[in-house]
């Protein structure tokens, strides 16, 4: 199908928690999730606050030492929150560098975050430990710092927040360092190859930890046993951990006030989960890509706390399925590529709570959404490569709750989109294999609250486009694949103000037609791959109406 018009299904669910890598079989042309953060402060930002919100005098004072910065040699006589202010805005407007960071040596500040900022090494070490006792959050990740920077750390006792992912150079000689930080309570250290078991012996020190994150850090095999007696953990990251096993789920059983365990992608299996039986608070446990079948259902139906759980690309069939019945208080399930049907769609009946649920990648069809079709509080979702069809569509008219829908399924037709008409609420529809033709466009108008809609099944004309020029709220619109299409549905689009995405790749627009899109002045992604429009006409309109406009791919 060509690389415009294959997919990546990335979902989030229960906030940074449930995420899980995408499928195989397709992958989305681009994300939008880059397009969700805010573009570099300009002058004129800079002038209102960002925020139309007019700055303090001390923020308008730290913004003008900012741009003089060389003219000032220390800052130690100040007061400690005018240093904080005056090099928090350094930090935010990527303007810190070594020869002004000398400045705020001795200056008391309380928290140093530098996980953005580039040259980070050891020297500047010394000045970020002159902090001393005042010094309670630093976040180094992605520096250069070595295991000699990280031990002029040594004096910083009062330490509570300590991350460095990304930092390729600490090795367990650094890590020893951390025994005399025994007030720290948030401890990351994300992607390092280079900490071992021997390493984590240092962790047994840390008794006030209660947040600790070890993703992708492959050496940690059999070190696990070392945490066993941090009892104020709360939360545990230990995803993609390479052989993590059941031997080291031994160690996490006495961790009681656990309430987040992330421990996807390890060789976890059935009987390592059995250990958890005890984490009576836990809330949220990712399990996605885990050697776990049904069997471990029974373990996880005694975590009666549960709000998140992930199970994706698990070995989950419809035997065990009903022990999810007791996880009353669900609120997000993932059961994407799983092995059920329709029958293990009963054991959710009765998850009122239910906000999220991905069912993508499953045998799931029709008749099992009947199973669901009570869950008056559910959001989100995900029917995306399922056997579900338009006769489906009926059940899923009375969740008005329903904010966010993929029906990425080549079943699903004009008829099924007319039957969800009542779904007012909706502000994410995801259609993009459907075979939806103009009348079924003409249903998708009802949506006066989409903000990001995906119709790629090659159907649809410039008479159905038409259909959702009304649709005002829209920030974020795929129509790809759509090779009927030409410079006259630009015409319907020009009107979509609030539009920061397009995607018209494989259509007939045509350079002609790009001065429809010159009223788009929040865009910021146009895909025309595979149209009629060069680069450098993509360019001119760039640079004549589009200034926010950071991504484009010409025909």
């Amino acid at each position: 199908m060509g690389a415009s018009c294959s997919r990546r299904r990335d979902t989030q669910a229960g906030g940074d928690l449930l995420r899980k890598a995408g499928s195989k079989k397709y992958g989305k042309s681009a994300s939008w999730k880059w397009l969700l953060y805010p573009s570099p402060r300009s002058s004129s930002a800079e002038l209102n606050g960002g925020d139309g919100i007019s700055p303090s005098l001390m923020e308008l004072c730290a913004r003008r030492i900012r741009q003089d910065i060389k003219l000032y040699r220390s800052f130690s006589m100040l007061p400690r929150d005018i240093s904080q202010l005056i090099f928090n805005e350094l930090v935010e407007s990527h303007s810190l560098m070594e020869s002004s960071l000398e400045a705020f040596r001795d200056c008391a500040i309380q928290d140093i975050l530098l996980g953005e900022c580039i040259g980070v090494k050891d020297s500047w070490m010394e000045t970020i430990s002159s902090q001393g006792e005042s010094l309670l959050s630093l976040d180094i990740s992605g520096s250069d710092v070595t295991d000699d920077g990280l031990n002029l750390l040594g004096d910083c006792v009062r330490l509570q927040m300590l991350s460095f992912d990304d930092c390729e150079q600490i090795s367990d000689c650094g890590i020893r360092l951390l025994s005399r930080l025994s007030n720290l309570t948030c401890l990351s250290l994300k992607r390092n190859d280079g900490i071992t078991k021997e390493g984590m012996k240092t962790f047994a020190d840390l008794i006030n930890l209660e947040n600790l994150d070890l993703e992708k850090c492959p050496r940690i095999h059999g070190g696990l046993i070392y945490i066993k007696g941090l009892t104020k953990l709360v939360s545990l990251n230990i995803k993609c951990c390479n052989r993590i096993s059941d031997e080291d789920m031994k160690a996490l059983s006495g961790l009681t006030n656990l309430s987040k365990l992330d421990l996807s992608y390890n060789k976890v299996t059935d009987a390592g989960i059995a250990y958890l039986e005890g984490l009576s608070k836990l809330n949220t446990l990712n399990l996605a890509g885990c050697h776990v079948t049904a069997a471990s259902l029974g373990s996880i139906s005694v975590l009666t706390e549960l709000s998140c759980l992930n199970l994706y690309r698990c070995a989950i069939s419809d035997e065990g399925c009903e022990n999810l019945a007791s996880l009353v208080l669900l609120e997000d399930l993932i059961l994407d590529s799983c092995k059920i049907t329709n029958e293990g769609m009963v054991g959710l009946k009765g998850l009122l709570l239910l906000k999220t649920l991905d069912l993508s990648d499953t045998d799931v069809g029709s008749a099992g959404l009947h199973y669901i079709s009570g869950l008056c509080h559910l959001e989100t979702l995900n029917l995306g490569f399922t056997l579900v069809s338009d006769s489906g569509m009926n059940k899923l008219s009375g969740i008005v709750s329903l904010k966010s829908l993929n029906l990425d399924a080549r079943q699903i037709t004009d008829v099924g989109i007319s039957s969800l008409t009542s779904l007012t609420g909706l502000t994410h529809l995801d259609l993009f294999q459907a075979r939806v033709t103009d009348f079924g466009m003409s249903h998708i108008r009802c949506f006066k609250e989409l903000q990001s809609l995906e119709v790629c099944g090659g159907l649809i004309t410039d008479a159905g486009v038409k259909h959702i020029k009304s649709l005002l709220s829209l920030t974020h619109l795929n129509m790809s694949q759509n090779s009927a299409l030409t410079d006259k549905a630009l015409q319907y689009i020009s009107g979509l103000t609030g539009l920061v995405s397009l995607n018209l790749s494989g259509t007939r627009v045509t350079n002609a037609g790009l001065r429809h899109l010159k009223p788009l002045k929040l865009l910021r992604s146009l895909h025309l791959d595979a149209s009629g429009v060069s680069v450098t006409e993509m360019k001119k309109l760039q640079l004549a109406a589009l200034p926010n406009l950071i991504s484009i791919r010409p025909g």
